[in-house]
């Protein structure tokens, strides 16, 4: 039997994009290329050679966007700015028609009773920036381009996040060479994570100081991790993967430093020459640890994994599949329990105040009817535990302040391309047609409750 669930007052529902994945017009209005433009340029990098030069075309259709989403009730709408499109030399130059588009946007979405949240680098890094998040004077760029924008934007925008997922953007991208630039070295990849931190930690004060009373976070994308087994080598990788994705981005911003069990684990791996790794420097931890107002969370799945029998080192994992009836077609388990987890545990260890869902979405490719309707019966099934799994974690006394469905937009899907839809409304491509999707119509009905029946 179901009972509903009421969420606190003023809470923020709201859904996600990000600049690359929906915008298009990558030539247009002075917008230089990004990593991801040179990226999803080259061969056999992204499924059938997708590009984001197009994309949903948000660029020219914003407007009808912000429509969709205000017939919809959402209250808030968390969208990142393409850095190229308003440095197109990472710094120095402001180009004023990109400066101008988000103007435009950021008003439209206040006119429209829409809550702008603002993501400062969603991935798209401009390419002129030599070095990329391995040179640190990318975190100076970093500082510049986010005193421009908040100095532009701080008067509207009360909700800043400064860096998205920065283990995509470090281990993904340097590591394992599956997102752009695509390289593959263990120590650029840990090199590169210290250089988003550290951006991180510059950014806050400069937003601080450009937008009166802001809230300001950064997003993480947590891992969850379980043993196959109780074995000793299983449990001790669930350690390792957990210190990997999670703890080396949590412990420094909450002011602990690096893990020291994970500088152990990359010594031994060859990662690092030393337990004081060479790219921090004198002050570094503390301009990481600069107190924020929330943590961003975003989250899909868990990780069953078990050590790798033949080469038993750290870090050597076998991921066990989940059953194909309960995966989304990113071949992601659905463990609406894990974002409980996830958001209980990160509250009790941390305790960052508050704590906002900036993403959690499925991929489902159901496609319009013979009318033009999309029954995505198991997109909202998904949605709803999930967003049930929220509530209870608010009843344990976790303070979540709002959630972000990815994605408004079917979209460019990174690496994926566009053969994974995570949109709440379908995205024709050849036609750019919008059809919202029956879970969007059920979203609604949730904002409009400000709650939904649980089980």
């Amino acid at each position: 039997m179901s009972t509903f669930m009421s969420f606190p007052r003023n809470f923020l529902w709201g859904v996600a994009t990000s600049a690359y994945q929906i915008e298009g017009a990558v030539n247009i209005d002075g917008r230089s290329p990004s990593i991801w433009d040179v990226f999803s340029h080259t061969a056999s990098k992204i499924v059938h050679g997708d590009t984001g030069d197009i994309a949903c075309d948000h660029y020219h259709r914003w407007k009808e966007d912000i429509q969709l989403m205000k017939n919809l009730g959402i209250k808030s709408y968390r969208f990142s700015l393409a850095w190229p499109r308003i440095l197109p030399e990472g710094r120095g130059k402001v180009n004023q028609p990109g400066l101008d588009f988000y103007n435009r946007l950021i008003d439209a979405l206040l006119e429209a009773d829409i809550l702008p949240m603002v993501t400062l680098f969603h991935w798209d890094l401009p390419i002129s920036l030599a070095g990329g998040w391995l040179d640190r004077s990318v975190v100076d760029a970093f500082r510049e381009y986010t005193s421009i924008v908040t100095k532009a934007y701080g008067d509207r925008v009360k909700l800043w996040n400064t860096i998205n997922e920065p283990v995509c953007a470090s281990k993904l991208s340097y590591r394992l060479g599956i997102h752009a630039p695509g390289m593959r070295n263990p120590y650029q990849s840990l090199v590169a994570a210290h250089h988003l931190l550290l951006a991180h930690g510059v950014a806050v004060p400069e937003i601080r100081a450009n937008c009166v009373d802001a809230k300001v976070g950064i997003a993480l994308n947590l891992g969850l991790y379980y043993p196959s087994t109780h074995s000793r080598m299983d449990v001790d990788a669930v350690r390792h993967m957990d210190g990997e994705d999670n703890r080396w981005f949590l412990d420094p911003l909450y002011g602990r430093q690096y893990p020291s069990d994970m500088l152990t684990d990359y010594v031994k791996m060859g990662f690092l020459q030393s337990f004081e790794p060479d790219f921090v420097k004198p002050g570094d931890y503390a301009t990481i640890s600069v107190p924020t107002d929330f943590l961003g969370i975003n989250y899909y799945s868990r990780n069953i994994i078990k050590a790798d029998p033949i080469n038993n080192s750290p870090g050597e994992i076998i991921t066990v599949p989940a059953l194909e009836e309960n995966r989304t077609e990113m071949g992601w388990e659905i463990f609406p329990f894990g974002l409980y987890e996830i958001l209980s545990r990160v509250q009790w260890e941390y305790k960052p105040g508050e704590i906002m869902v900036t993403e959690n979405g499925a991929s489902y490719s159901t496609k319009p009817d013979d009318t033009g309707k999309v029954h995505d019966e198991k997109r909202i099934q998904y949605l709803q535990k999930h967003i049930a799994a929220i509530g209870k974690a608010i009843q344990a006394g976790v303070p979540i302040s709002g959630y972000y469905l990815w994605s408004l937009l079917d979209n460019f899907e990174w690496a994926q391309g566009y053969s994974q839809r995570f949109g709440i409304v379908y995205v024709d491509f050849s036609s750019q047609k919008r059809y919202p999707k029956d879970s969007a119509f059920w979203y609604r009905q949730v904002i409009e409750q400000n709650g939904l029946n649980s089980d």
